[in-house]
């Protein structure tokens, strides 16, 4: 049965130079004198080391837990003693260092004890733990946990698993070296995961450029005796993106405010479905991949490659010829350029490219936009990229918002058709970093500030508690020096007694305050005719004299008398003395 299908919008159709890469099967490249293995290897939490500098481990063995739930555990990829855990440089554009664990091979190769698990016997839970632990993440390019992806949304029945063999990046043929090669192991893969998932149907897509491929994978489904249906896609770049297979093979498009599960399917790589099968029917963890050496080499091909493994190893494998003018780590679409051959490969170490000027000719110099909408017309999102060029290089980061600027997914298809050569996708990059940058600002801010607020708020509750301790403690001392009045026993009577003991009650209370009043108003007073002027001291005889004869005429006058002072109480006298 011919399987309807169904075209994304945009796209396009560069050169794809997979044919020299794929002339010979998959081969194992040797053993390094050092593994450089990163600790942090997938998206989310860097899991934390668990050996120690010293120690003696053995293939397959633990040496990063995964940190929390979206995270997948590291593990030694042989045997051998660890020289150190410390930063090295990183498979990344930036060239940074990551902590990663340094381990001496002791050549044994000498393996853990394995176990191996009937995921159909275990709760759902529990698979997606072992597969966490096993260090399965998808090895497409985006290194997400898998079993991240594992758990269906509880509203909504997963119709579709899409199992991803497009690999439309060109010079990369991992994965199609994998179908031919490992068919049958990817089949029983993907059989883990439709029952994890529950999916009533399975839905292999393949570029139509792959045909041995195609067939090999045809062929494992009749053998296994699975109902999977394997379909060829149009070979269009980005067919590989998830979104964009979603579309062709189920019609379904997967807005950028939602997750596939949502819309009751999900996708994974071929190569992450083979390591899941690994893991759990072999109980091997992740300690390799497949990665494809191009370009201007001696000898393209594809080689499994232990995890921190340098690649200046791996390239010195394909013998790269003089004239080579960098190294890509992933296709020339979205892939960048190696900073330092010292770095490891990684789990996202998909491809390998040897760059030369014949190949990837230095990029004309950026010309001025010409508004002429051919990048709007290849891109896979329908955005307008000339859009969010203009306001990204303007700095004007909300506008780029209002663009949809995080539904750009780098796949590079405006850089490659711009007519003024200008690099697109970094001016996108650097806008999504800054605003990055000022969200982790602001968020920093916010959090001062709530500790401003709470720091404030607490001071003044401990302020608030002090005082009224203050003025209990003060209403105390003054209910001990007064004595208080009396009280009537109290009688069981009619409500009348109750009222009239109760206004009693509020009439002493009434009375000790006032005597509280009188009593303050009483020090205070004492305490002024307590305090003796200070200006009297240091006086000459003579001033001494006429405040003596002061004194001498006040102590003849007559006392005021008990109504208080009066026109008629004031002798002549003294009143024309005040006068």
């Amino acid at each position: 049965m011919l399987a309807q299908l169904f075209r994304f919008r945009g796209g396009v159709k560069p050169e794809t130079n997979k044919t020299i890469s794929v002339q010979e099967p998959i081969a194992q490249a040797p053993l390094p004198a050092r593994l450089f293995v990163p600790l942090h290897q997938s998206i989310g939490g860097a899991p934390n080391p668990l050996v120690e500098v010293g120690e003696k481990v053995r293939k397959g063995q633990l040496i990063g837990g995964a940190d929390g739930w979206v995270s997948a555990a590291v593990h030694a990829p042989t045997s051998g003693r660890v020289l150190a855990i410390e930063p090295h440089v990183a498979a990344h554009p930036s060239g940074l260092p990551t902590l990663c664990v340094v381990i001496e091979p002791d050549g044994r190769d000498e393996w853990i004890e394995r176990r191996a698990v009937d995921h159909r016997s275990l709760a759902p839970e529990r698979v997606r733990e072992l597969l966490r632990d096993a260090g399965v993440v998808g090895l497409g390019g985006a290194a997400f946990p898998s079993h991240a992806k594992l758990t269906p949304a509880r509203a909504v029945a997963m119709e579709h698993l899409v199992i991803n063999g497009a690999e439309c990046e060109p010079f990369m043929t991992c994965d199609d070296m994998l179908m031919r090669e490992r068919a049958e192991e990817i089949v029983r893969g993907i059989a883990i995961f439709r029952d994890l998932l529950a999916a009533r149907e399975v839905l292999i897509g393949i570029e139509d450029n792959k045909p041995e491929a195609i067939a090999a994978m045809q062929a494992a489904v009749l053998r296994l005796a699975e109902d999977y249906r394997v379909v060829g896609v149009p070979t269009r770049y980005p067919a590989g993106g998830a979104k964009q297979l979603i579309r062709v093979l189920t019609g379904k498009e997967v807005p950028a405010s939602k997750r596939s599960t949502e819309l009751g399917v999900q996708c994974f790589n071929v190569a992450t479905v083979y390591t899941a099968y690994r893991a759990l029917a072999c109980g091997e963890p992740v300690l390799s991949r497949i990665v494809t050496l191009t370009g201007n080499v001696e000898r393209p091909r594809n080689w499994e490659v232990r995890l921190g493994t340098p690649m200046r190893e791996v390239v010195a494998l394909g013998a790269a010829r003089a004239d080579s003018s960098g190294f890509l780590m992933g296709g020339p679409m979205m892939g960048f350029e190696i900073p330092d051959l010292d770095a490891p490969v990684v789990k996202a170490t998909n491809c390998i490219i040897a760059a030369s000027p014949g190949l990837f000719p230095p990029p004309p110099p950026e010309m001025p936009c010409i508004r002429c909408g051919a990048c709007a017309e290849v891109c896979p999102h329908e955005l307008q990229p000339f859009e969010l060029y203009w306001f990204s290089r303007a700095r004007n980061f909300g506008k780029t918002q209002e663009y949809y600027i995080f539904d750009c997914i780098e796949c590079g298809c405006c850089s490659y058709v711009c007519p003024s050569h200008i690099p697109l996708v970094q001016y996108f990059r650097f806008a999504k970093s800054e605003i990055w940058a000022r969200e982790r600002e602001k968020q920093a801010a916010d959090a001062a500030k709530e500790r401003f607020e709470l720091r404030n708020a607490r001071a003044e509750r401990e302020q608030a508690e002090k005082a009224e301790r203050l003025a209990r403690a003060a209403s105390a001392r003054t209910s001990e020096k007064k004595v208080a009045p009396e009280r009537p026993p109290a009688v069981d009577g009619p409500p009348a007694a109750a009222a009239s003991e109760a206004a009693a009650t509020a009439s002493d209370a009434e009375a000790i305050r006032k005597a509280a009043i009188a009593a303050a108003m009483e020090r205070a007073r004492a305490q002024r005719e307590s305090a003796q002027p200070r200006n009297t001291d240091g006086l000459s005889t003579g001033q001494q004299r006429e405040i003596a004869a002061v004194e001498a005429r006040r102590a003849v006058l007559p006392a005021t008398p008990a109504g208080g002072p009066g026109a008629d109480s004031v002798p002549p006298a003294a009143s024309q003395r005040d006068e």
